[in-house]
């Protein structure tokens, strides 16, 4: 019992100081100017990663085959990859604006207002935020039963249905019936999507703060129309955003369960990886434009 207890806090005082080492390079990083230190801290780990996932792939559907063969899956692996990191910039960096008109005041012989702006709204308002929600809602009841030792349905038929919420074994063809797990975790991922934004995003709040400041929107009165038509846009937006989070979360997973290919790389890691370094590159590129030179994305 000693000895456990010695190794078990072994391990907790050497992955809170990993943590803690990770976090105060994290910080420096975010201090340094370039912003995100945390999340570049993850996609980098994020990336070393991938070269055992090529390597992985390389062995399955490329070694031993006939030079045909494996041509092909090489053109269809990297088709596949491009086609999901191009997707994914287009989801994330997507947007609907939604023009905005001042009224123009006088006061003296200066006017005031009179300028057209708009509401940029985000195609994927949540972010990742609701996959990980969904996918650690799912692995929740599966953790619990490992803590209590129950089997996970492996040797007790009233445990299978834990089963049907592990990944892995999602669109599976000789174990189909536990695809299920797939559908409920595509609800969850939608319904974590509207609940997300429906606490980040006000539209009550974004029309009054436009009526007091005399904005309005062309066609809309100013008030509860506005609101219900910000509204009635923005519930399209959350459905287009999970729909695109879906597709991109989802091809990896068939490709998991259709075809074997056991990567850890997945669609939550590519959207993590895509919105760090767009933003990243942002943030670049708004230090460049203070330093009075033309910008980074532009050069």
């Amino acid at each position: 019992m000693k000895y456990n207890f010695v190794n078990a806090a072994i391990v907790v005082l050497t992955l809170t100081a990993g943590s803690a080492f990770l976090m105060w390079i994290g910080e420096r990083i975010t201090e340094k100017g370039v912003g995100n230190g945390i999340s570049i801290v993850l996609v980098i780990n994020i990336i070393s990663r991938i070269p055992s996932d090529m390597t992985t792939l390389f062995d399955q559907f490329v070694k031993g085959k006939a030079i045909a063969s494996a041509g092909l899956a090489v053109c269809v692996i990297i088709a596949i990859i491009l086609a999901l990191v191009v997707f994914t910039v287009i989801l994330q960096d997507g947007e609907r604006r939604i023009a905005v008109q001042y009224s123009q005041k006088w006061l003296g012989r200066r006017s005031y207002g009179g300028q057209s702006t708009n509401i940029p709204l985000k195609v994927n308002t949540a972010g990742v935020i609701p996959i990980i929600f969904s996918s650690s809602l799912m692995q929740f009841p599966i953790v619990i039963a490992t803590f209590l030792g129950k089997d996970n349905g492996s040797g007790n038929r009233k445990c299978r249905f834990f089963v049907g919420l592990n990944q892995s074994n999602w669109c599976n063809p000789e174990q189909i019936k536990y695809s299920w797990g797939l559908v409920l975790y595509i609800v969850l991922t939608v319904f974590f999507a509207y609940f997300y934004t429906s606490i980040t995003f006000n539209p009550l709040e974004i029309a009054n703060n436009m009526k007091k400041s005399g904005g309005f929107i062309p066609g809309i009165r100013p008030g509860r129309p506005t609101v219900e038509y910000l509204t009635k846009i923005l519930n399209y937006i959350i459905f287009v955003g999970a729909c695109g989070l879906i597709l991109v979360q989802i091809v990896p997973i068939l490709f998991n369960g259709w075809l074997g290919a056991k990567v850890s790389f997945g669609g939550t890691s590519l959207i993590i990886i895509v919105s760090v370094v767009l933003e990243t590159l942002k943030q670049i590129d708004s230090m460049t434009l203070v330093r009075t030179y033309k910008g980074f994305l532009n050069s």
